[in-house]
Protein backbone atom coordinates (compact mmCIF):
# COMPACT_ATOMS: atom_id res chain seq x y z
CA UNK A 1 0.00 0.00 0.00
CA UNK A 2 1.37 3.71 -0.82
CA UNK A 3 1.06 5.21 2.78
CA UNK A 4 2.52 8.40 1.39
CA UNK A 5 -0.83 9.37 0.53
CA UNK A 6 -2.14 8.90 3.55
CA UNK A 7 -0.42 11.66 4.23
CA UNK A 8 -0.71 15.58 5.01
CA UNK A 9 2.59 16.72 5.63
CA UNK A 10 2.35 19.51 8.32
CA UNK A 11 3.97 22.20 9.73
CA UNK A 12 1.79 24.62 11.79
CA UNK A 13 4.13 25.95 14.62
CA UNK A 14 4.13 29.95 15.16
CA UNK A 15 7.43 30.25 14.36
CA UNK A 16 7.70 28.38 10.82
CA UNK A 17 10.07 30.10 8.39
CA UNK A 18 9.81 30.62 5.26
CA UNK A 19 13.12 27.89 4.73
CA UNK A 20 11.35 25.56 7.38
CA UNK A 21 8.54 25.85 4.58
CA UNK A 22 10.41 25.87 1.54
CA UNK A 23 12.15 22.05 3.19
CA UNK A 24 8.16 20.64 3.90
CA UNK A 25 7.51 20.96 0.18
CA UNK A 26 10.60 19.57 -0.73
CA UNK A 27 10.13 16.76 1.78
CA UNK A 28 6.61 16.33 0.42
CA UNK A 29 7.51 15.96 -3.32
CA UNK A 30 10.01 13.26 -2.50
CA UNK A 31 7.62 11.47 -0.63
CA UNK A 32 4.69 12.09 -2.94
CA UNK A 33 2.81 13.21 -0.35
CA UNK A 34 -0.78 13.84 -0.12
CA UNK A 35 -0.50 17.52 0.46
CA UNK A 36 1.56 19.72 2.55
CA UNK A 37 -0.69 21.68 5.47
CA UNK A 38 0.36 25.16 6.29
CA UNK A 39 -0.86 28.44 8.22
CA UNK A 40 -2.90 30.69 5.30
CA UNK A 41 0.09 32.89 5.00
CA UNK A 42 2.07 30.42 3.22
CA UNK A 43 -0.58 28.74 1.26
CA UNK A 44 0.59 31.17 -2.20
CA UNK A 45 3.98 30.12 -1.09
CA UNK A 46 3.33 26.49 -1.17
CA UNK A 47 1.06 26.71 -4.36
CA UNK A 48 4.25 28.21 -5.91
CA UNK A 49 6.70 25.35 -4.37
CA UNK A 50 4.55 22.64 -5.48
CA UNK A 51 2.78 23.97 -8.99
CA UNK A 52 4.50 21.15 -10.66
CA UNK A 53 4.00 18.46 -8.42
CA UNK A 54 0.80 16.04 -7.46
CA UNK A 55 1.58 17.18 -4.08
CA UNK A 56 -1.79 19.02 -2.57
CA UNK A 57 -1.80 22.50 -0.58
CA UNK A 58 -3.96 22.29 2.63
CA UNK A 59 -4.40 25.32 5.18
CA UNK A 60 -6.30 25.65 8.23
CA UNK A 61 -9.56 27.86 8.93
CA UNK A 62 -10.66 29.37 12.40
CA UNK A 63 -7.65 28.06 13.95
CA UNK A 64 -6.59 26.34 16.44
CA UNK A 65 -9.79 27.31 18.48
CA UNK A 66 -12.57 27.19 16.03
CA UNK A 67 -14.50 30.39 18.15
CA UNK A 68 -14.14 33.08 15.32
CA UNK A 69 -17.31 34.61 13.38
CA UNK A 70 -18.86 32.79 10.41
CA UNK A 71 -17.99 35.74 8.46
CA UNK A 72 -14.39 35.46 9.25
CA UNK A 73 -14.12 31.99 8.60
CA UNK A 74 -15.71 32.47 4.86
CA UNK A 75 -13.26 34.88 4.55
CA UNK A 76 -10.29 33.37 5.52
CA UNK A 77 -11.86 30.44 2.90
CA UNK A 78 -12.24 32.63 -0.03
CA UNK A 79 -8.74 34.12 0.78
CA UNK A 80 -7.10 30.61 0.64
CA UNK A 81 -8.39 29.17 -2.66
CA UNK A 82 -8.14 32.25 -4.33
CA UNK A 83 -4.02 32.18 -3.26
CA UNK A 84 -4.48 28.43 -4.49
CA UNK A 85 -5.52 25.94 -1.67
CA UNK A 86 -6.76 22.51 -2.77
CA UNK A 87 -8.09 21.50 0.81
CA UNK A 88 -9.26 23.11 3.90
CA UNK A 89 -9.24 22.02 7.22
CA UNK A 90 -11.79 24.37 9.17
CA UNK A 91 -11.94 24.01 13.36
CA UNK A 92 -15.69 23.09 13.94
CA UNK A 93 -17.24 25.89 16.90
CA UNK A 94 -16.74 23.89 19.79
CA UNK A 95 -18.39 25.87 22.21
CA UNK A 96 -21.83 25.20 19.81
CA UNK A 97 -21.14 22.03 19.62
CA UNK A 98 -20.75 21.39 23.80
CA UNK A 99 -23.75 23.43 24.09
CA UNK A 100 -25.61 21.05 21.79
CA UNK A 101 -26.25 24.03 19.38
CA UNK A 102 -25.74 21.55 16.89
CA UNK A 103 -27.86 23.76 14.18
CA UNK A 104 -25.36 26.75 14.32
CA UNK A 105 -22.65 24.25 13.45
CA UNK A 106 -24.02 22.72 10.45
CA UNK A 107 -25.04 25.95 8.84
CA UNK A 108 -21.46 27.30 9.27
CA UNK A 109 -19.58 24.09 8.22
CA UNK A 110 -22.37 24.04 4.96
CA UNK A 111 -21.58 27.86 4.58
CA UNK A 112 -17.87 26.95 4.29
CA UNK A 113 -18.72 24.06 2.13
CA UNK A 114 -20.74 25.91 -0.33
CA UNK A 115 -17.65 27.83 -0.21
CA UNK A 116 -15.33 25.27 -0.91
CA UNK A 117 -16.96 23.86 -4.01
CA UNK A 118 -15.12 21.26 -5.36
CA UNK A 119 -12.19 21.68 -2.98
CA UNK A 120 -11.83 19.53 0.05
CA UNK A 121 -13.57 20.10 3.14
CA UNK A 122 -11.98 18.50 6.24
CA UNK A 123 -14.11 19.85 9.85
CA UNK A 124 -11.49 19.61 13.15
CA UNK A 125 -13.32 18.96 16.09
CA UNK A 126 -10.97 18.77 18.68
CA UNK A 127 -11.76 15.28 20.43
CA UNK A 128 -9.82 15.88 23.28
CA UNK A 129 -12.15 18.62 24.07
CA UNK A 130 -15.24 16.38 23.83
CA UNK A 131 -17.39 13.86 25.31
CA UNK A 132 -18.98 10.69 23.75
CA UNK A 133 -22.14 11.90 23.13
CA UNK A 134 -19.91 15.77 21.67
CA UNK A 135 -18.31 13.11 19.37
CA UNK A 136 -20.99 11.46 18.10
CA UNK A 137 -23.01 15.08 17.80
CA UNK A 138 -20.23 16.06 15.38
CA UNK A 139 -20.64 13.14 13.31
CA UNK A 140 -23.96 14.20 12.80
CA UNK A 141 -23.36 17.82 12.26
CA UNK A 142 -20.36 16.72 9.14
CA UNK A 143 -23.01 14.34 7.72
CA UNK A 144 -25.34 16.77 7.65
CA UNK A 145 -23.49 19.75 6.21
CA UNK A 146 -21.94 17.56 3.69
CA UNK A 147 -18.26 17.71 4.51
CA UNK A 148 -15.94 15.61 3.39
CA UNK A 149 -13.52 14.47 6.36
CA UNK A 150 -14.11 14.73 9.56
CA UNK A 151 -10.98 15.13 11.82
CA UNK A 152 -9.98 14.31 15.70
CA UNK A 153 -7.36 17.02 16.56
CA UNK A 154 -5.79 20.49 15.79
CA UNK A 155 -2.68 19.77 18.24
CA UNK A 156 -2.94 22.45 19.81
CA UNK A 157 -4.91 21.01 22.76
CA UNK A 158 -3.91 18.03 25.61
CA UNK A 159 -4.73 15.22 23.18
CA UNK A 160 -5.20 14.10 20.17
CA UNK A 161 -5.95 10.94 17.82
CA UNK A 162 -6.60 7.74 19.21
CA UNK A 163 -8.15 4.74 17.69
CA UNK A 164 -11.53 4.67 19.93
CA UNK A 165 -12.31 7.84 18.51
CA UNK A 166 -11.78 6.59 15.01
CA UNK A 167 -13.48 3.23 15.54
CA UNK A 168 -16.34 5.66 17.02
CA UNK A 169 -16.28 8.02 13.68
CA UNK A 170 -16.28 5.28 11.62
CA UNK A 171 -19.77 3.84 12.95
CA UNK A 172 -21.41 7.28 12.94
CA UNK A 173 -20.59 8.73 10.14
CA UNK A 174 -21.90 8.36 7.05
CA UNK A 175 -20.04 5.62 4.05
CA UNK A 176 -19.00 8.76 2.13
CA UNK A 177 -17.64 10.70 4.94
CA UNK A 178 -13.97 10.46 5.56
CA UNK A 179 -11.48 10.55 9.17
CA UNK A 180 -8.72 12.25 9.79
CA UNK A 181 -6.31 11.21 12.48
CA UNK A 182 -4.26 13.79 13.62
CA UNK A 183 -2.35 15.03 16.53
CA UNK A 184 0.57 13.33 18.44
CA UNK A 185 1.06 10.64 15.50
CA UNK A 186 4.82 10.14 15.57
CA UNK A 187 5.58 6.27 14.71
CA UNK A 188 4.77 4.31 11.38
CA UNK A 189 3.16 1.84 14.08
CA UNK A 190 0.69 4.47 15.56
CA UNK A 191 -0.07 5.59 11.87
CA UNK A 192 -0.64 1.96 10.68
CA UNK A 193 -2.84 1.12 13.31
CA UNK A 194 -4.89 4.35 12.75
CA UNK A 195 -5.53 3.41 9.06
CA UNK A 196 -6.45 -0.02 10.19
CA UNK A 197 -9.17 1.37 12.44
CA UNK A 198 -10.39 3.03 9.30
CA UNK A 199 -8.56 6.37 9.24
CA UNK A 200 -8.32 7.60 5.71
CA UNK A 201 -5.58 10.43 6.06
CA UNK A 202 -3.10 11.13 8.47
CA UNK A 203 -1.96 14.34 9.64
CA UNK A 204 1.20 14.51 10.84
CA UNK A 205 4.90 16.87 11.22
CA UNK A 206 6.85 13.26 10.90
CA UNK A 207 5.84 12.74 7.66
CA UNK A 208 9.42 11.32 6.75
CA UNK A 209 10.15 9.41 10.11
CA UNK A 210 6.91 7.80 9.13
CA UNK A 211 8.49 6.29 6.15
CA UNK A 212 10.98 4.66 7.39
CA UNK A 213 10.14 0.80 8.14
CA UNK A 214 10.42 -0.01 12.14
Amino acid sequence: MDYNKFIDHTLLKADATFAAIKQLCNQAQKYDFMSVCVHPSYVLTCHKLLIKSSVKVCTVIGFPLGSNTTATKLFETKDAIANGADEIDMVINISWLKAKQLHKCISEISAIKKCCGKKTLKVIVETALLSRTDKINACKCVNEASADFIKTSTGFANGGANIQDIKLFKKYLKPNVKIKASGGIKTRAQMLAMIDAGADRIGTSNGVSLMKIE
